[in-house]
């Protein structure tokens, strides 16, 4: 294993995704000069796309022997996350589309499916067991999201409480999942997610990657300046592609500015390049880019030099928060509460767009 680490860092850092890629970042400055590694669900090497060398927790745990380990889950939506999903969005997108077309229908067999994929029967894999470790290891829980844990099922939420109860450190990002733990006899503390931080902790990478390929070119080609927006493939409807062009077409004539279309995630469930060209194919004559890069940090210097940013990630939200640009966060479900808006709502930054249903 090399020198030992003091620090295990375990999040979604299997995936790619905008804020799982940046937690172990974040995490790993933070801790400095304490050594961490990385674990998740999975291993993966998503250092080509600007994250970690990524360990299987169960794996890791079984090679770490009896030394004492303090393992860090590094933030996220992870409370609420069960295996099934978890196990799904490891998979490549066709392959995502094909077993939920099998399974979906099916909960025995999906549970079977992804306790086979993920090595362990667990319903909330993303929030390991202290007792994967011998001896157990010490549980730091940091700015973890659980917003719908009240509808998800009781078994669910059952495990989590279970072993947040094993936990030496419990901090949640919102106030919906702090009510909800507080209710089950789960004290927390309310802490904002680590990302408000990437401007302090990682401001050197945002800057060397924010002078050089895509990002900089953007920044001349669009002189005016530019609008970056983002959604998932559930706004890919044509009655919301519908909607969306017409309310950006006024705004980007009258602003002067252009428009450049990214993927905060490429997992499935996240965000599709075919939607984005879709909507691009609605709005003829504007000065238009999509962006098909998916490096961590061409990604954080792409909402750095935006003039604003519009979507429905949460991070590129706190992203473009955390550099100063305005946004403006879309929600499709007026009527139900999203780590988005609960977010927002938790830290006071509004701006919610509310994109009706067709």
């Amino acid at each position: 294993m090399g020198a030992p680490a003091d620090y295990i860092l375990f999040g979604a850092f299997d995936r790619h995704n905008l804020g799982d890629l940046l937690f172990p970042h974040l995490l790993s400055r933070w801790l400095a000069p304490a050594r961490c590694c990385c674990a998740g669900l999975v291993a993966r090497d998503l250092r080509p796309q600007g994250g970690h060398r990524v360990r299987a927790i169960r794996e890791l745990a079984r090679a770490w022997g009896p030394r004492p380990a303090r393992l860090i889950v590094a933030g996220g939506e992870l409370l609420d996350c069960p295996a099934w999903e978890a196990a799904l969005m490891l998979q490549p997108p066709a392959c995502a589309a094909d077993l939920i077309a099998r399974l979906d229908g099916d909960p025995p067999a999906r549970d079977r499916w992804a306790a086979h994929q993920l090595g362990g029967g667990d319903r909330a894999p993303y929030l390991p067991s202290p007792s994967l470790f011998q001896p157990p290891a010490r549980l730091f829980c940091q700015a973890l999201g659980g917003v719908t844990l009240a509808r998800r099922d009781g078994a669910l939420g059952a495990e989590v409480l279970a072993k947040l109860a094993q936990a030496d450190w419990l901090s949640v990002r919102d106030e919906i999942t702090r009510q909800w733990l507080a209710g089950q006899g789960m004290p927390a503390i309310l802490v904002p997610d680590s990302a408000v931080l990437i401007a302090e902790l990682c401001g050197d990478l945002l800057h060397r990657h924010g002078r050089r390929g895509a990002p900089a070119r953007l920044r001349r080609e669009l002189a005016q300046g530019y609008l970056a927006l983002q959604f998932s493939a559930d706004f890919g409807d044509d009655a919301t592609l519908d909607v969306l062009a017409a309310q950006l077409r006024p705004l980007l004539r009258s602003r002067g500015l252009g428009l450049v279309l990214f993927r905060a995630g490429a997992a499935p469930w996240h965000d599709d390049l075919a939607v984005y060209r879709r909507l691009m194919a609605r709005l003829p004559g504007l000065p238009m880019r999509l962006f098909r890069g998916r490096h961590l940090w061409a990604l954080a210097a792409l909402l750095a030099g935006a003039r604003a940013f519009c979507g429905s990630s949460l991070h590129g939200r706190i992203l473009a928060t955390a550099f100063g640009v305005p946004g403006l966060t879309l929600v499709a479900d007026p009527e139900r509460m999203s780590k988005q808006r609960a977010y927002l709502q938790t830290w006071h930054l509004g701006s919610e767009r509310l994109i009706p249903p067709a």
